[in-house]
């Protein structure tokens, strides 16, 4: 069943409104909380999910006022785009550094270069689809495999590394979302329909989206309290917030200043926050630099003190 005389079908377009909601749902808390990196690299992969649903849901449409190829590039290119930032999402949301070389080498050369030889250039010239999607699907075929087997061995060696479970169930829970996404070169080449390849690509990612909201919403309410009832050593809570606000201090910075004052060392601090040690240094050296002091002893003494 297509909807509003398109060529989406209507599951398609369902996912589509779904996913939309969810993104403006999730938008304003990233707002309010802008250091939340995890977050921010999600919505990117739920914005480009949409994109994904609306180019392969509309193209090619013979009433567009585009070429036909044109809308072809556009619409396999949104796909080639979906699946190149799934490694660079696991590398950056989740810290797995076993995927650098993936997020930042294998995609542009086993993905992106594929996608630009034959579905861009090659298919521009002879205008031949068939050809095109027979050649140019061969070596991503093969490449998304390899992806998935090295996102699979990067969640196992973080999680060896002493990571905390909770992150572990999400790595997986994405990864199970992400694994459908190996048959879309099959789906591609064997021309399956829009309803079979909408299913595969979006039920995990509206399971974890949801996962992700209630994630975020418990998060949020933790970082309001954390705002609310911080006392450092009989600090008035609002007082507390003018001394961050005064010196500009970001919402990780508040959450490190916190922890260091709890008697927490700089590898307790990364673990609690799911960090490297060297951002939680970073993050108090910003904070020295911003309240013009030279130890963390000094730190803590000017913003419990109020005294400027």
């Amino acid at each position: 069943m297509l909807v509003f005389g398109t060529e989406m079908h209507l599951v398609t377009f369902v996912f589509s409104v779904l996913e939309m909601l969810m993104f403006i749902f999730l938008l304003p808390g990233y707002l309010n909380w802008p250091d939340d990196k995890p977050r921010f690299w999600y919505l990117i992969l739920l914005l480009l999910l949409i994109l994904y649903n609306v180019t392969g849901g509309l193209l090619p449409d013979p009433q567009f006022p585009i070429p036909i190829f044109i809308q072809n590039i556009i619409a396999y290119g949104s796909g080639f785009l979906m699946a190149s930032y799934f490694p660079f999402y696991f590398y950056k949301a989740f810290n797995l550094k076993l995927l650098r070389f993936h997020a930042l080498y294998g995609v542009p050369l086993f993905l992106l270069v594929p996608y630009l030889l034959f579905f861009v250039i090659s298919y521009s010239i002879n205008n031949d689809l068939n050809f095109t999607v027979k050649y140019g699907i061969i070596v991503p075929f093969f490449y998304s495999f390899v992806l998935l087997w090295s996102i699979f061995r990067a969640i196992n060696e973080a999680y060896k590394e002493n990571r905390r479970k909770s992150y572990y169930i999400e790595e997986i829970a994405v990864y199970c979302a992400v694994f459908p996404w190996a048959s879309m070169t099959v789906i591609a080449y064997f021309s399956f329909s829009q309803l079979t390849e909408a299913l595969l690509t979006n039920l995990g990612f509206l399971a974890i989206t949801a996962m992700f909201i209630c994630k975020f919403i418990l998060q949020d309410r933790n970082e309001i309290n954390k705002l609310r009832n911080i006392s450092i050593n009989g600090v008035r809570p609002e007082l507390f917030r003018e001394n961050c606000a005064r010196f500009q201090l970001t919402s990780r910075e508040k959450e490190v200043i916190i922890l260091l004052h709890e008697g927490y060392h700089t590898g307790e601090i990364a673990s609690k926050l799911n960090i490297a040690e060297r951002t939680v240094t970073t993050h108090i050296q910003n904070m020295m630099s911003k309240t013009n002091t030279h130890s963390r002893l000094e730190l803590l003494r000017k913003l419990e003190s109020g005294i400027f």
